[in-house]
Order: C-alpha cells, then structure tokens, then sequence
C-alpha cells in the first residue's frame, strides 16, 4: 500500500497548459465516482486551483496504477502534454509536499491564505464522496493543522500579496495613477470582489462591473459605489477603457479578437491594458498581436509579487521546521497503520469467540444471577486482554521494521485471520461444550 501525489503546479507547467486540468466540483465527483470502481485505489482527493490540480491517493499496486493516470494526463494535455510538467511524490515526499501546499510555501505567492480553505473544500469535497478512510483522514487533517500553525507562529502572511493585489500592483506600474484611468472589471465572483477592494485602496475612482448575471454585477459595483453595465454591452465599453481585469468561470475565452478587435480602432491609438487572472484564462493571448494592446496572465504575476519574497525567506525556513516536526508527528500516529487490520482482526475474533463460548456457557448454568453473568464476563474479558497482549506488542514492535510484512503473514496464517469466507476462521476448531 502507498501514498501518493500525481500532480501539476504553476513551477511545473504554464498556464495554457494548467488550464486543460482545472477541473470544476461536478468533474471531480465524477471522478472519484470512477475511481472507486478501481480496487488498486483505497483512498483519493483531488486538488485542483488556478495554480495547481493534484491527486493524492492510498493505492495497493502503483506499478500498474501510476502508468494508468500518467495515460490519462497525457490525453487530458493533447498537444501540450510533456511528462516534465508532471510529479510523482510518494510516501514522506508526497506528505511534505502537501504540509508545504498548505503552508503556503508552494504557492505562486507565498503566504497566500487562499489555499488552505481551497484544501477544507476538497478534503470535504472527497469525504462527501466517501473516497477517503484512515490515512487520507489522518493526513488531511494534519495537513489543514499545519496550515494555521505556519500562519500563527510566523508572520509569513504579514504583508502578503494576493493574486489581485498582485493585478492591481501591476496596472499601477503600467498606468501609475489609478485615480485618472478608466477601469473594468469582467466577473463578479470572490476574486472579482478582492479586486475592486485593492483597486480602490489604491486610489481608483472610475470602477466599472460587468457580468453575465446583471444582478451579481450590480451587487458587486454597489458595495464599492462603481456602476455596473449589461453583458452584452461590455464589449462596446471595453474599447473605452485603459484596464481591463477579467476573472470570470468562463470554459473558453471572454475577450478575443474577433469580439474586442473591431472596436479597438476606436481608442486611436490609447494603449489598453488586460489582465487575465482566471483559470481557465478569460482572454486570448491573440489580443496581445494588436497595437495598443497589452495582454497579461497570472503568470505574469510572479514578478510583481517578488518585493516581499526577502522578508518571507526567514518566515519560511520557520515554517519549514514546522512541516518537518510535523512529519515526524504523523510518522509516529501512522506507525502501526500497516499492522492494524490484522490487530482489530484479531481482537474482533477473540471477543466473538468469547463471547460465543460465554453464551454457550451460561445456557448450561441457568441459575447464574445477572451479578454473576457479570463477574464472569468482565474475567473473561481479562482473560482476553492478557491473552492478546504479548501479541499485540510484538505487532506494534514489528510494524515499520524489515520484519513486518513477514509478521503480519505469520499472524494471519497461526490465527487464521484470511480464512476465506470466514470472518473469524474456522470455529469447527473450536470445542463447541456437547
């Protein structure tokens, strides 16, 4: 049985790319839907951001499972697949990855708080689906544990950037004052929103929304006092404006040539500015072929968001030690994990047996009391403890080692705990008192 991560990131891959893999809550359902039907597959979650789209999954064969999803991701990237873009990280590798996702430390801005209620909606997502057991649990769990303990004991996220501050940041470098330039904002959703907010921090004045649902829209502009313009209306006023932030939910471009070029000539020679921070990506990078028109994505980001990577660095290697303490934590709770089905096997059969015996026995004594029942359930079940002691130790001592899986057989085969068919092996072997 192994942990594992199969996965894409903004260092990995660009966002032409990254955007064939971002997949929406009905698609992952569907996935791990599919997935449970695999008998190699125990466990799942699916991870997928504007930045990133990662499976962590418990699987019993990965020499026949990996090759299967790496397949899988080949066809999903058509044209642009390259195996480089992709990693495969197993066991501590797989776990560190994820503590660093969750810190933040992976992100395209470090000390983003983002990510880890992206990471609560999978996990939840995946439970839902019921595609999780013990180790992904277990791990999630401490993984979302790390998150906060990275934010609460380091000022990582003092001072951070969000990809819309990020934007914003880069329109002032473009425009400088914001107060005198014409601003539109295509999308009304949460990023929408955090736009507008830093938009206006930053001294904009003239902040125009623009939506497919109108009353999202006007919800938006009234919060900020901006005025807000029908869809279908929005190409006509985008040739007027100097930027245009565009982050929408949209499969497939928004602003493209053939819809934005023709009104273009209109601006007479006015420079205009469009910043693309959605995944998939809202505009067509063919705009950026028209004179006047400069065209960014959210990997254009990166470099604006490098003046508060200095003061991170510190904050990170905190962090880091964190993670790592944190590792060896989760080490210790997943020691016996490999050992436990045959542990609770085992117990499980020496109660029912006990319990069978017990039963059998006070049929032939009808004239114990409860109070006698009692006493001798409770010895009994002394008896049992005492009994199943020495080798539930030698378990627990094994687990982890060399020796383990070569215990863990010898078990099963002296208790006949894999007796198929059989939950509990063969009670004919047992005295049955006739």
């Amino acid at each position: 049985m192994q942990l594992t991560v199969l996965g894409l990131n903004h260092k990995t891959a660009p966002v032409e790319v990254r955007e064939r893999f971002n997949l929406s809550e009905d698609r992952i359902k569907h996935i791990l839907g599919n997935l449970r039907r695999f008998d190699e597959i125990r466990e799942a979650i699916i991870l997928s951001t504007c930045n990133r789209t990662e499976i962590y999954m418990v699987i019993d064969n990965p020499e026949k499972t990996i090759p299967l999803f790496k397949d899988q991701l080949a066809k999903m990237a058509g044209e642009a697949y390259n195996p480089d873009y992709f990693y495969h990280l197993n066991g501590t590798n797989c776990v560190r990855h994820l503590f660093r996702v969750a810190a933040s430390l992976d992100s395209l801005i470090i000390g983003e708080g983002q990510i880890l209620s992206q990471i609560k909606a999978a996990y939840q997502l995946a439970r839902n689906n019921e595609s999780t057991g013990y180790m992904l649990n277990q791990i999630m769990n401490k993984a979302i544990a790390v998150g906060k303990r990275v934010r609460t004991e380091t000022r990582i996220a003092f001072s951070s950037v969000s990809v819309s501050s990020a934007a914003v940041d880069l329109a002032m470098e473009i425009l400088g004052d914001l107060s005198k330039a014409e601003i539109l904002v295509v999308g009304a959703g949460h990023m929408s929103e955090l736009t507008t907010r830093h938009l206006l921090d930053k001294g904009a004045k003239t902040i125009i929304v623009s939506n497919r649902n109108y009353d999202h829209a006007k919800e938006l502009a009234d919060k900020f006092g901006g005025s807000v313009i029908p869809y279908r209306e929005m190409f006509k006023h985008a040739a007027k404006a100097d930027i245009i932030i565009s982050s929408t939910g949209a499969p497939h471009y928004v602003l493209t040539k053939e819809n934005l070029g023709p009104l273009l000539p209109e601006r007479k020679g006015r420079p205009l500015v469009l910043i693309d921070i959605a995944v998939p990506r809202d505009i067509d990078p063919a705009l950026s072929d028209v004179e006047g028109v400069t065209v960014y994505n959210i990997d254009d980001l990166e470099g604006v968001v490098d003046t508060n990577k200095t003061f991170r660095a510190s904050e990170a290697l905190t962090a880091e030690h964190i993670i790592e303490e944190s590792i060896e934590e989760l080490k210790e709770r997943l020691r016996y994990y490999t050992m436990r089905p045959v542990m609770v096997q085992l117990h499980d059969k020496m109660n029912f047996l006990r319990q069978k015996v017990l039963k059998k026995a006070f049929i032939k004594l009808p004239n114990l009391t409860d109070e006698e029942k009692h006493i001798i359930d409770i010895m009994t079940q002394k008896l049992e403890h005492k009994f199943l002691r020495e080798p539930m130790i030698a378990m627990n001592s094994r687990a982890g080692t060399a020796e383990e899986e070569q215990y863990r057989k010898m078990m099963v085969d002296l208790f006949l705990l894999n007796v198929e068919g059989e939950e509990f092996g063969d009670e004919s072997k047992i005295d049955d008192w006739d």
